[in-house]
């Protein structure tokens, strides 16, 4: 009888902990990402809050670190996921990405406010789905659009210099696609790459010098540098269309932009879908943004005199 007690006694305890122990499951999920910047940082906001909507803020465990804007920095970051043995990685901005990608094939890998994957991974005829441990969500607006929209505000501009960062090659696909458009529109355009901070200041001013307009892409460099840039053009009186809302907040006349905190967002639902199994990454295609609003500059655009079109609505500036 005292056996037969004790075996159910040690039964229903083996049940009660195997209960606790599924109750109190934790997702270990490292963040890296490359810089900050309000867009990448609404991104990250956006991914972590839906992560806690799934499994509450005991369920998931995030470890976020930033590069501050090195690649290297970056790759040091995964490698320490890596050997931590992290559930998943979100890698925020190209350079993660690409160090994620390099860094393991084993651990699932979400990517968030990349322009192109097949760009930004070297992938021949991408159509849209990775097919490996790595997806993600898109932060690109329609290209054709933003070429529009230099035509819309100027209407008469003859020449467009197209600034960015050649180190990301997510930039010189945007510039190359603008420049097509803008030239079929019979404007002409030419391109002015730096390689980092130490040259950018100097080109942007040749691009100033040279160009009635100025188009710069989603680019981290210009981001973290959107100070510097409208310091060069405003007094000059030269305006530029931009590729995202941060941008345009620094040194920008108009963008069509995307809610980074939305894609941000999406990125968080499928982590949570991938971390339950009820999805498998290497069939997740890359998820776009839902929807693109028309934003402008209002400091900007007074100081430069400019009439805004209708339809847009003011960007927020800190």
């Amino acid at each position: 009888m005292k056996k037969k007690l004790l075996a159910l006694i040690l039964t229903g305890a083996l049940a009660l902990s195997l209960a606790a122990c599924g109750g109190e499951q934790v997702y270990n999920v490292g963040i890296c990402q490359l810089t900050p910047h309000p867009a990448l940082d609404a991104a990250t906001e956006g991914f972590q809050d839906a992560l806690i909507e799934a499994f509450g803020e005991d369920g998931v465990r995030f470890d976020l670190q930033n590069a501050a804007g090195d690649s290297n920095t970056c790759t040091t970051i995964v490698n320490g996921f890596v050997s931590g043995g992290v559930d998943l990685i979100m890698a925020n901005a190209t350079d993660a990405l690409q160090a994620a990608a390099s860094g393991t094939a084993d651990i699932p890998i979400l990517g968030t406010s990349i322009t192109e994957y097949g760009v930004a991974l070297g992938l021949d005829n991408f159509t849209g789905t990775v097919g490996t441990n790595i997806s993600g969500t898109s932060d690109l607006a329609p290209l054709d659009q933003q070429a529009a929209m230099v035509k819309a505000w100027f209407p008469d501009a003859q020449t467009v210099g197209l600034v960015y960062c050649s180190a990301e090659k997510n930039s010189q696909y945007q510039v190359d696609e603008v420049q097509k458009y803008l030239e079929d529109m019979g404007v002409a355009c030419t391109q002015y790459p730096f390689s980092d901070t130490n040259d950018m200041a100097s080109v942007v001013q040749n691009a100033a010098d040279s160009s009635d307009v100025l188009y710069i892409p989603t680019d981290n460099t210009c981001a973290t540098s959107a100070g510097i840039i409208d310091n060069i053009c405003r007094p000059m009186g030269k305006p530029i269309i931009v590729g995202e809302e941060g941008i345009c907040a620094g040194c920008g006349v108009a963008t069509l932009s995307i809610s980074y905190y939305d894609i941000g967002y999406k990125t968080g639902e499928m982590a949570a879908a991938v971390l339950t199994d009820k999805a498998n990454i290497a069939e997740m295609p890359i998820e776009y943004a839902p929807q693109f609003t028309k934003k402008y500059n209002e400091a900007i655009c007074a100081d430069l005199g400019l009439t805004v079109p209708e339809g847009y609505e003011a960007v927020a500036v800190e």
